[in-house]
């Protein structure tokens, strides 16, 4: 009867033994694979075209819409500021607050982007009629000029007010929102980049909108 519960006594131990034993095999495994099963790490090969995904790509069509808004924004800005002073319509000058309220910001994101590319980023001074000190922009030029407005534009702008400004600053900026809205075009066609794709369709919703705007109110007048 003792060597009965004895060896009884025996078997328990050594199943427990033999319990603990599987019990931690298995959470070795388990650790095991965190590190090494494509599974554990969002599907191997997936988890790492995921990351690469999060490192959008880009081409030299970002990097000349980039290099050739900046100035074209810079111009526009400029021309949005001689409005609270000049303009002699409530309309006027809120479509100008509008521009430079949508275009700085985006000034600064496009800067952003090229420095990150390792690609310059166009001076402060390279905007407005220090860029192009003849010609005009009469919607025949291309590429970071297309719409620009010379020296000469920006000079009769400056120069005029009340409803004089009020016709010319509309007249101006319909040609340069239509040269953002081809040089936007262009990236949305070519581009790589996404969040670059995905202004150019804001700057084209945006001034395709404003363009409609200004056409109308020069109409009223």
């Amino acid at each position: 009867m003792i060597r009965t519960r004895t060896r009884t006594r025996s078997l328990i131990r050594r199943g427990a033994v033999a319990a603990a034993a599987g019990a931690a095999a298995l959470v070795l495994a388990a650790c095991g694979s965190d590190d090494g099963d494509p599974a554990a790490d969002g599907g191997g090969s997936g988890g790492k075209k995921g990351a690469s995904a999060s490192r959008q790509e880009h081409n030299a069509a970002d990097v000349a819409f980039a290099q050739g808004m900046i100035p074209h924004h810079r111009q526009a800005v400029e021309m949005a500021d001689l409005a609270p002073d000049r303009a002699g319509s409530d309309e006027v000058r809120k479509l100008a607050a509008a521009i430079e309220k949508a275009q700085a910001p985006e000034i600064e994101k496009l800067s952003g982007w090229l420095a990150s590319w390792g690609e310059d980023v166009p001076a402060a001074g390279e905007s407005g009629h220090s860029m192009h000190d003849s010609g005009s922009g009469s919607g025949s030029g291309s590429g970071s000029a297309a719409g620009m407005m010379s020296a000469a534009d920006m000079a009769k702008l400056e120069k005029a007010s009340g409803a004089a400004f009020d016709t010319a600053f509309m007249e101006m900026m319909i040609e340069h929102h239509e040269g953002a809205v081809a040089m936007a075009g262009t990236e949305r066609a070519e581009g790589a980049y996404g969040p670059a794709r995905k202004m150019a369709g804001e700057i084209i919703r945006t001034q395709e909108t404003e363009i409609d705007t200004m056409k109308s109110l020069l109409d009223k007048g």
